[in-house]
């Protein structure tokens, strides 16, 4: 860093160099000094990623535990039914069923393809699924719908400007 703060023509009088060749030296110190902030900022940004994602998996381990372990306040003899026979008539995964229930806003957390299965859910499967409101269950399915809607339009508006620039490359 002293190196490239130091006027170049001071330096190659020191270093008994041509200013070109200090120049270059400076230019490639400081190259140097670039990749190397890069270097640690990726470092930096690798790590806080490697942090998300242990929250992340700590979260879904214990929305996973949660569903797993039997509810003591619920008699299967008085509901006529086990847990897991509410969960085989659902065809979202744990994960994604630990997603709904964990998010704010489980809509923008999911993918394409569990966005689908969410929507074509019956609606009294996922409610007791998620051991929620027939309400709160169509409410979720209709965010989900909205955000298929628009993923797909921002799909055709992708595939629109493509058409509409390869159009414009062919024009003379």
């Amino acid at each position: 860093k002293v190196l490239i703060d130091v006027p170049p023509s001071d330096l190659a009088e020191e270093l008994e160099q041509s200013q070109t060749q200090v120049q270059a030296l400076q230019d490639t110190l400081q190259q140097v000094l670039d990749r190397r902030e890069e270097e640690r900022q990726s470092r930096q940004l690798l790590e806080l990623y490697l942090q998300a994602l242990k929250k992340e998996e700590r979260i879904l381990s214990k929305a996973a535990e949660s569903e797993t372990e039997p509810r003591k306040e619920m008699d299967v003899v008085d509901t006529g039914t086990s847990s897991t026979g509410v969960l085989a008539k659902t065809a979202l995964s744990e994960q994604t069923l630990a997603a709904l229930k964990g998010k704010p806003a489980p809509e923008l957390c999911l993918d394409s393809q569990d966005l689908e299965l969410v929507v074509k859910e019956d609606t009294e499967a996922l409610a007791s699924s998620l051991r929620w409101d027939k309400q709160k269950a169509e409410a979720l399915q209709q965010a989900c719908d909205q955000e298929l809607s628009k993923r797909l339009q921002q799909v055709q508006t992708l595939h629109s400007l493509r058409s509409v620039s390869k159009g414009k490359k062919t024009l003379p």
